[in-house]
């Protein structure tokens, strides 16, 4: 398909910088087969049916984007790196800005914003062992809990690229940007419909007879790359690792089998239920990487309803959308929200997409 079909235009206004405060006060655009309907999250409850499942993704985010230089001839450059995805215990891909500043080979040295040396208890760098357009394989000096302890020293929370050019992160984010069911560490990305979740809604959908499972998709830094492609088909999205156990999974196909809803919570949620599900829809243990890319005509085997947030224009995640509720309703539903001011991304108002 053409990716200009999934283009539209958003004014800069309607880009949240804040998340709600509490987040169930974010609003909430329910979208039907019948037409929208203006709510706000809190309201979720009154959208559920007793059986129903929602399935949240209970991935941490870790301080991601590093900050340092390398020294060639006794000059520095300065090198920005966001860790998008671990491939073992001391190696991490990685988006590089600017990638042409360092060469294969060459030693990254993480320490302060400023340039400044890090101190050596703990001191961080890294290789660059592979490279490519924008991105490069980096092979650290520390390896395991201990690469993880200097992450979370010399790293800064990886907010979006469009809340980043706005503002600098601060203290406040390492709290917003992370959800109530955060706990698998290694994304670097929030899924960020669960960031609307707290304990009081929580409460709410159980009280409605909803029960909440978790399952694990470690989102990487890949969700925020536009879709440079014209054409869908020659899209090559990132892969991400994903988990979901036997026993969930059982408690999943059961729900469903008694005619409860699989409502994912979140793109992400859907990504790794779709990816475990085979094809009579039956939801298998998984565990292991996924780059499953979701575009209009693919056949939904695992998720009958989706709580998501607005996103960006012609990406992979406004195409999931359309695939599962309709190209010309999801334009319309987002023509709606633009005018009646939602709020838009990652720290943004949500809508809930039903299909019965």
């Amino acid at each position: 398909m053409r990716v200009d079909l999934f283009d539209f235009d958003l004014p800069e206004e309607r880009i949240a910088l804040r998340p709600a405060e509490p987040r169930e006060a974010a609003r909430l655009l329910a979208v039907a087969p019948d037409g929208f309907e203006d709510a706000h999250v809190g309201d979720l409850p009154s959208y559920l049916r007793p059986g129903d499942v929602l399935v949240v993704n209970d991935a941490k985010v870790i301080p991601a984007q590093l900050f340092g230089w390398r020294e060639r001839g006794g000059v520095r450059a300065r090198i920005e790196a966001t860790l998008h995805k671990r491939e073992d215990a001391s190696h991490w891909r990685a988006f590089l800005r600017p990638a042409k500043k360092l060469r294969l080979g060459e030693t990254v040295n993480f320490g302060g914003p400023d340039g400044s040396a890090a101190c050596q208890m703990g001191a961080l760098s890294a290789v660059a062992v592979e490279k490519n357009e924008g991105e490069a394989l980096l092979a650290f000096n520390l390896s395991g809990p201990a690469l993880d302890d200097a992450i979370l020293t010399h790293g800064h929370m990886p907010l979006p690229p469009y809340i980043a050019a706005r503002r600098p992160e601060d203290a406040q984010d390492a709290r917003d940007y992370q959800t109530l069911f955060a706990e698998k560490s290694g994304a670097v990305a929030a899924p960020t419909a669960g960031l609307h979740f707290t304990p009081k809604l929580v409460e709410a959908a159980k009280a409605a007879g909803a029960s909440v499972e978790k399952v694990t998709l470690l989102v990487g830094a890949g969700t925020f790359l536009p879709v440079k492609a014209d054409d869908t088909a020659d899209h090559v999205m990132h892969s991400e690792w994903g988990e979901i156990d036997t026993a969930t999974a059982a408690r999943l196909n059961a729900a469903r089998k008694a005619g409860g809803r699989i409502v994912a919570v979140g793109t992400t949620s859907l990504r790794i239920l779709e990816s475990a599900a085979d094809e009579n829809g039956q939801i298998r243990a998984f565990a292991g990487d996924t780059a499953i890319f979701i575009t209009p005509g693919y056949r939904f085997r695992a998720v009958d309803a989706l709580m998501t947030n607005f996103h960006l224009p012609r990406s992979t995640l406004f195409m999931l959308v359309c695939a599962f509720a309709g190209v010309e309703t999801m334009k319309g539903a987002y023509a709606h929200a633009i005018e009646a001011q939602y709020r838009f991304y990652s720290y943004g108002d949500a809508c809930l997409l039903l299909q019965n």
